[in-house]
């Protein structure tokens, strides 16, 4: 009885850290929207969606420090060749991605105007966000480490990706 006691306060005291932590959470200044090589994208798998493949350029990875976010450049490439390519980011505490800009066909990056969190739960065109956390960006409710371990995880995938 003891043990359940002392458990079930251990997990509202962690309950209540992370409630204060998401109030007091802000989002660092955002970093202008990094190159990409198409060439060098490592793809990851998207359940459902099999005529689409998904990919980042591991030099547009980053993991900050100050607010926990996974910022990356996204290119999703169609069977006919024509891409999507979007700056985002995850927050993994949350299950949470934002776009900030879209690159379009002239070779320039369009800011999105008043980009917002949203679900990676949520209805929406693509479910890439969600399976980019789970391939490797994120650790449970945490970014992994680094760019290199989330590369690792995404060219291992079949390892970190649930059944």
């Amino acid at each position: 009885m003891l043990f359940v006691v002392t458990a079930l306060l251990s997990a509202s005291q962690a309950h209540a850290q992370l409630f204060v932590d998401a109030l007091d959470w802000k989002e660092s200044e955002v970093p202008p929207p990094p190159a990409f090589d198409v060439k060098k994208l490592v793809t990851f798998e998207v359940p459902r969606i099999t005529t689409m493949v998904y990919g980042v350029d591991p030099a547009s990875v980053t993991i900050s420090k100050v607010d926990s976010l996974v910022r990356y450049v996204m290119v999703i490439t169609s069977e006919t060749g024509a891409r999507n390519v979007m700056y985002e980011a995850l927050r993994c505490s949350t299950g949470e991605f934002k776009t900030y800009a879209r690159y379009s066909a002239d070779g320039k990056w369009r800011a999105v105007a008043n980009p917002e969190w949203r679900s990676v739960f949520g209805s929406m065109p693509s479910p890439h966000p969600l399976w980019f956390a789970k391939a490797g960006a994120c650790d449970g409710a945490a970014p992994v480490s680094s760019p290199s371990v989330l590369v690792t995880k995404l060219k291992d995938q079949g390892r970190y990706l649930d059944p």
